[in-house]
């Protein structure tokens, strides 16, 4: 997403003239209604932003993310999934 301290005065304007129009006086026809969303896929265009910290983890546990890595690259967004998952589990566990 843009930040907002990126965009010109113009594009300020642009946006906030939208936001005041109401939404029959869009014109939409070049992007038609999409009404069947079985193939969608949630969360594809959401980026965290990242941190870079130093982190302590075993040795084993390292060598193992290494090995399963395709390539031997990308296993620290192999961690940060297995972190993320293990997150949204323990999430949906204190919810439920």
């Amino acid at each position: 997403m843009t930040n907002k301290a990126s965009l010109t005065d113009r594009q300020r304007d642009d946006l906030q003239s939208l936001q005041e129009m109401p939404d029959d006086q869009i014109d939409t026809t070049d992007i038609p209604e999409i009404l069947d969303w079985t193939g969608a896929k949630r969360g594809v265009l959401y980026l965290p932003v990242k941190q870079q910290i130093t982190l302590r983890l075993d040795a084993d546990i390292i060598s193992w993310f290494r090995a399963h890595a395709q390539g031997g690259r990308g296993y620290q967004t192999d961690i940060n999934r297995a972190l993320r998952e293990h997150v949204i589990r323990r999430e949906r566990e204190t919810t439920s």
